[in-house]
């Protein structure tokens, strides 16, 4: 198992009035990286499936320089009608990414929860919300009572 000490929470950066499911994402992954799958280790559709994308053991292609010891989460969205940068996840996707994230805290008790423009590089909103403060005080599934 590989030290994990970052969740970096991503968004797909489309439209919140057109899907783009993980099929899509699969064939814009593949076509950038060259048939090596998707770079996220999870992905979150619209209507709050999530898909394991990724092995966990595996490093992601999501966050130059940080991949090795990062976990990448990918929200479908993150972009309003009009293409504007916005907070555009549904209640079923907010409600499965904090099971997500309080699941991965379990096993990465340590690992900070950071949006990926939280990356010194990052010039971009993406995910579209403050996922540091959002998550900072979230805690593992086996600690609540």
């Amino acid at each position: 198992m590989r030290t994990v000490n970052l969740i970096i929470i991503h968004c797909s950066a489309t439209r919140s009035n057109r899907r783009f499911t993980v099929k899509d994402l699969e064939s814009c992954h593949n076509a950038r990286f060259h048939n090596k799958g998707i770079g996220y280790h999870y992905y979150i559709e619209r209507d709050g499936q999530l898909y394991a994308t990724r092995d966990e053991d595996e490093i992601g292609m999501h966050a130059r320089h940080y991949n090795a010891h990062s976990i990448g989460i990918c929200y479908e969205g993150g972009l309003n009608e009009k293409g504007q940068e916005a907070d555009t996840r549904t209640p079923a996707q907010k409600q499965t990414l904090i099971a997500l994230l309080r699941s991965l805290k379990v096993d990465y008790p340590d690992a900070e929860i950071i949006g990926h423009h939280d990356l010194p590089w990052v010039t971009k909103a993406c995910p579209c919300f403050d996922a540091r403060t959002e998550y900072q005080h979230l805690q593992p599934l086996a600690l609540e009572q």
